[in-house]
């Protein structure tokens, strides 16, 4: 035997190697099956919550993912004041990309609920013009369960924009605490948990990687 030539399979092997390829067969078959019973073909509304880190970077990937496919996107980004984020440099660089930073800043830092109320309200004139556009595929509203959360925006009116837009328009809502109305209106809804984070040891938000 050369020595780039395996060794003959034991017994066990070969026999373990058999029970796997019948379980992948199975699964196989459970798969195809539910592929083919998905014929539905229409706009999603997803939400990204939780408390973990990542419901905006993945909706960004999504972002690429919808301009990879020629969609046009609209972004806006409720409670965030800050222009200086990688995902936004980038993304202002892409024709099929309106990026609208439409917050103040962290509530903490503000503390004046009528101007972030003010605020929220102008970020949802934006994101009614791109949900009554049918040529913006795409439709990321970035913290927008945090406006909804303390109350600035009516969560049903936001409900009832949401779904009255074009029928092949897909939107994504980041933020945590994402209310159970919205929830139950989502089509797929991303719990993100947090199982360790870098600044409760200290270490500083850092460029590329948290903003």
């Amino acid at each position: 035997m050369s020595e780039h030539q395996n060794p003959p399979a034991t017994d066990a092997e070969t026999e373990r190697n058999a029970r796997h390829k019948a379980r992948m067969e199975r699964k196989k078959a459970v798969v195809d099956a539910s592929i083919a019973a998905a014929t539905d073909k229409r706009g999603l509304l997803l939400i990204n919550t939780g408390n973990g880190k990542g419901k905006s970077s993945a909706a960004f990937g999504v972002l690429a993912r919808a301009i990879g496919h020629g969609l046009k996107v609209g972004v806006v980004q409720f409670v965030k004041g800050r222009s200086d984020t990688g995902e936004e440099a980038f993304f202002r660089r892409q024709p099929e990309v309106s990026w609208h930073v439409m917050g103040d800043g962290f509530t903490w830092d503000t503390q004046d609920r009528t101007a972030d109320t003010a605020s929220a309200q102008a970020g949802w004139a934006q994101a009614r013009v791109f949900l009554d556009d049918p040529e913006i595929g795409l439709v990321v509203l970035d913290e927008l369960n945090i406006a909804l959360k303390y109350g600035y925006l009516d969560v049903n009116q936001v409900i009832a924009d949401i779904e009255s837009r074009p029928e092949m328009q897909h939107v994504i809502v980041t933020g945590r605490a994402a209310p159970e109305a919205l929830i139950e209106a989502a089509d797929t809804v991303t719990d993100m948990g947090v199982v360790k984070h870098a600044f409760k040891a200290g270490i500083a938000a850092q460029a590329g990687v948290e903003f």
